[in-house]
């Protein structure tokens, strides 16, 4: 689509401007109906599920809303929804009629399918949970030789001979990017030689600023925005990852990543990461950044038990989370919601 004539960019999370985004977004879903006249619509998210839903009631198709977490639940984590305003309980109105729109909704989670199930009251027979999944073959641990990484390690100015913890994901708040940085100024005020290498965006200078603040300077990298293709490469370099998310109604598939590398994960408690890692992550209480730091520390000192995990999780990724399983499940449901309308 063309860009917004007084908006060219495009921010992370909950905007006004995407509201204009959606409606370019229905015009063409609209057009390409016309054109195309599919056999069912896979709406991705509530905008894709509510413009998909006109469609699909206006010529007959059956509508798959692919269920990424609560429409409310994103507002509330960005700040752009007060919980307690008056507008919120218009917004979940609104994200309850959509969740009843589908014929089927695939959820990123089991904890996604109880939500909705619970909270939103949507019918138990049309939820279907389907986990994102790994790629094994693009994140294989096997594909990198020590020259590669001490190669990428020199590019990126990281002792030859420091561990490293890596995360990758979006640095905002709800992501828990701040207590990443207080675990890792705890850890490096008691003496501890680590590396952080913190992959992502958007506010890079914001966290680097924050970083500085906190006496990481030397301690810490910040590669900024990493394409998919690239992050394997980056990735790979860690000894550790991490996943200090905060929120608790969104999927958390960066672990697949992590998982498939064969790395160890310490991971703020909560029921999507428990999903994912099983009893083969190590955990901290949500939001505590002391019990985070105390987690890295300990696999930092343990290399067996980083080993004995990281090749626990690849096994997971490979067995629980693959996509031939995933296909074989959504062509099969396309198939019924065809065959019964």
């Amino acid at each position: 689509t063309a860009p917004l004539p007084w908006h060219t960019d495009y921010e992370v999370g909950s905007s006004r401007h995407k509201i204009a985004f959606d409606v370019y977004l229905a015009a063409k879903a609209w057009q390409e109906f016309r054109r195309f006249r599919p056999h069912i619509i896979h709406g991705h998210m509530h905008e894709g599920a509510l413009i998909g839903g006109a469609l699909a009631r206006l010529y007959g198709v059956p509508l798959v809303f692919d269920f990424q977490g609560s429409l409310t639940g994103e507002m509330v984590d960005h700040n752009f929804l007060d919980p307690n305003g008056r507008v919120y309980p218009w917004v979940h109105r609104l994200e309850k009629f959509i969740d009843h729109l589908p014929n089927a909704i695939l959820t990123s989670s089991h904890q996604s399918m109880n939500l909705l199930k619970d909270k939103f009251g949507v019918p138990h027979h049309i939820l279907h949970p389907l986990p994102d999944c790994a790629d094994p073959t693009r994140f294989d641990p096997h594909r990198f030789t020590e020259a590669d990484k001490q190669a990428r390690r020199q590019e990126l100015n990281i002792p030859p001979n420091r561990p490293i913890v890596a995360y990758l994901g979006l640095l905002t708040e709800y992501q828990g990017v701040p207590h990443l940085l207080d675990a890792a100024a705890q850890l490096i005020q008691q003496g501890e030689d680590v590396h952080f290498l913190v992959m992502g965006y958007p506010n890079v200078p914001y966290y680097q600023a924050m970083a500085a603040e906190k006496g990481l300077s030397g301690h810490i990298t910040f590669t900024g925005k990493v394409e998919y293709r690239f992050a394997p490469d980056y990735l790979a370099l860690g000894d550790i990852a991490v996943a200090p998310k905060m929120s608790s109604t969104e999927g958390s598939g960066k672990l697949l990543n992590y998982m498939a590398l064969g790395q160890p994960v310490v991971a703020y408690d909560s029921p999507v990461h428990r999903e994912y890692l099983a009893e083969f992550g190590v955990y901290a209480p949500l939001g505590n950044s002391k019990a985070l730091a105390e987690g890295i520390r300990t696999l930092l000192y343990d290399e067996e038990k980083r080993v004995c995990l990281g090749k626990q999780l690849r096994e997971r990724a490979l067995t629980v989370y693959s996509w031939q399983a995933a296909m074989k499940q959504v062509a099969n449901l396309y198939y019924h919601l065809t065959a019964v309308s």
